[in-house]
């Protein structure tokens, strides 16, 4: 891909996706806006817009192909670093619903974890899928569960863990476990098509942090500990090895194991804060498919060599 196809790319994204206008667009990138009309005309005659983007379009700087490799995924999604205007969460998830929407029938079932981005992307799944979706909850925390705006997801069958997400003691784990309600819905976890998950950091601004289940001087003793991040709250150090804690104990959701071994499991996530946090559930071989953009991308590259290296070794 050169410079002006890249350009191309870009651009395509932000006037469709973004909604930004032709004049702000020439101002983000330094280019006159007669040259982004042009570029917009050439995307449409040349089929990359096709009321949404290919897939195999939106490839900034040929990331994907470097990325999946170095780390050994299936796939990978890189979508153009948003402007500060757009969220970078809000950002991701429609590049993750435009890739999941793309990938379903009328039997898939989608496994869904918890957190900002995932109600994020059943929000606009539900703009753009044709079939109603079917999303199975990996984790407890009902009201992570719950779009934002639920008179868009008129065609979402939910099936969620009822419980929290973290209750008092591993013998109130034991006894929520032993619910057949509950099992249910684990067992259907396994049975799947897809899931999709999200990769926190021990930032203050983290989900969990900013919904009261987790302190700041709970993520105090987890970066003591080691841990970097978390995927379905199992908290991880930098090479991907669970960080054993009272949290990991009280938390009720999917095992770490039964994670890992799912396929195409899909990992949204993004931001200068997650990269140490994405590293190490890359390490850990905990996705399949990873979904960010371009700036993460570049930064999760930096760190190729001595990944390469621990995997030799």
């Amino acid at each position: 891909m050169d410079y002006e196809e890249s350009l191309m790319i870009k651009i395509t994204w932000y006037y469709y996706f973004d909604n930004m206008t032709q004049q702000h667009i020439s101002e983000l990138l330094g280019i006159s806006r007669m040259r982004v009309v042009k570029l917009l005309d050439k995307s449409r005659k040349t089929g990359t817009i096709q009321f949404k983007i290919r897939d195999d379009s939106v490839n900034p700087m040929q990331l994907e192909k470097r990325l999946a490799d170095t780390y050994n995924l299936k796939d990978t999604f890189i979508v153009p670093s948003p402007p500060s205007d757009i969220t970078v969460n809000e950002n991701i998830a429609r590049a993750a619903a435009m890739y999941i929407s793309n990938r379903l029938d009328s039997n898939t079932f989608i496994n869904m974890g918890y957190g900002d981005t995932q109600s994020r992307i059943l929000n606009n799944l539900a703009t753009m899928t044709e079939y109603p979706l079917s999303v199975v909850s990996m984790t407890g925390g009902v009201s992570f569960y719950l779009p934002n705006n639920m008179s868009t997801i008129f065609n979402a069958k939910l099936y969620l863990i009822p419980s929290p997400l973290l209750v008092s003691s591993k013998e109130v784990v034991d006894a929520i476990l032993n619910e057949t309600s509950v099992n249910e819905i684990l067992r259907m976890v396994k049975l799947s098509s897809l899931s999709v998950v999200g990769i926190g950091s021990l930032a203050d601004n983290a989900t969990i942090v900013k919904s009261g289940i987790l302190s700041k001087n709970d993520f105090l003793y987890l970066k003591m500990k080691g841990a970097v991040g978390d995927i379905l709250c199992h908290f991880i150090d930098k090479d991907g090895n669970l960080v054993e804690t009272d949290i990991e104990r009280r938390m009720i959701g999917t095992p770490l194991p039964t994670l890992s071994s799912l396929n195409n499991v899909i990992g949204v996530a993004a931001g200068d804060d997650k990269v140490d946090a994405i590293k190490a559930v890359l390490k850990g071989g905990y996705i399949d498919i990873l979904i960010t953009d371009e700036s993460t991308a570049l930064q999760l590259l930096d760190d190729k060599e001595d990944f390469s290296k621990n995997k030799e070794d």
